[in-house]
């Protein structure tokens, strides 16, 4: 049996470092991405080939349409296509609408959504031909119910959503399944930014009483790609009872 290939975007650290792990585990040869933090991929890169993984380096802008084509021409020479892409690439901006610059809603917008689109579209194409493949993204709560404060991220998550939704429907007739995963809260850098005071009292709002792990999400992903074929087109909430 031929071994899967997988793309995970914004794999040097947190949840998408622990589902370039998962992957690997699992047998998967996965392609590593990242715009900028090349050497926390590289960590990424050795933790996998630690194990006896497999995987390859490919770092670049997903923000920037000619260089996911770049990408996309290597992962073709290297083995064709890709079996499950993941959209997980993504940053965050705390603070008021009223002060956010139009560089800055323009960077959130462009990396939590537009570089969704942008790999997507290079993906399809051989998905179509096989007639199979996985694409899920990597979606927050905030998209279903918003977060005061985080007004350009709630946004672009909602977007995701609507994407997941309608790319779903249109390529359910080729058999490609595309759903999303509605992360809570998780420990990760995102929400470093926490005093230990602010923790305390988030942790109390979630009825799961923690922020949910990286790992966790990971497994949940995992399992998504090998989920069913009928399941598709679904925002799948992983956010200890929180909404």
């Amino acid at each position: 049996m031929s071994r899967k290939n997988v793309l995970i975007t914004g794999s040097s650290r947190g949840i998408g470092r622990s589902c370039a792990l998962a992957f690997a585990q699992a047998g998967y040869h996965v392609f590593l991405n990242c715009r900028e933090s090349v050497d926390q991929l590289r960590i990424t890169e050795q933790k996998i080939l630690a194990f006896g993984g497999s995987c390859a380096l490919l770092p670049g802008d997903v923000t920037d349409p000619e260089a996911v084509r770049s990408m996309f021409r290597q992962i073709t020479v290297s083995c064709g296509g890709l079996d499950v892409l993941i959209n997980n690439a993504g940053i965050a901006h705390f603070g008021l609408l009223s002060d956010m610059s139009d560089r800055e809603w323009r960077r959130i917008i462009d990396t939590n959504l537009s570089s969704a689109f942008f790999c997507c579209r290079a993906a399809i194409p051989h998905m179509v031909a096989e007639k199979q493949g996985k694409i899920i993204n990597i979606s927050s709560i905030w998209g279903t119910s918003g977060a005061s404060c985080e007004a350009a991220y709630s946004a672009s998550k909602a977007g995701l959503n609507g994407l997941t939704r309608a790319l779903a429907k249109e390529l359910a007739p080729s058999n490609i399944q595309v759903n999303a995963v509605s992360c809570g809260v998780i420990d990760t850098e995102m929400n470093a930014r926490l005093d230990q005071e602010e923790r305390l009292v988030l942790e109390e709002e979630i009825p799961a009483g923690r922020f949910g792990t990286p790992e966790e999400v990971a497994e949940l992903v995992l399992k998504l790609a090998d989920a069913p074929p009928y399941m598709t087109g679904q925002i799948i909430g992983l956010d200890g009872g929180f909404i």
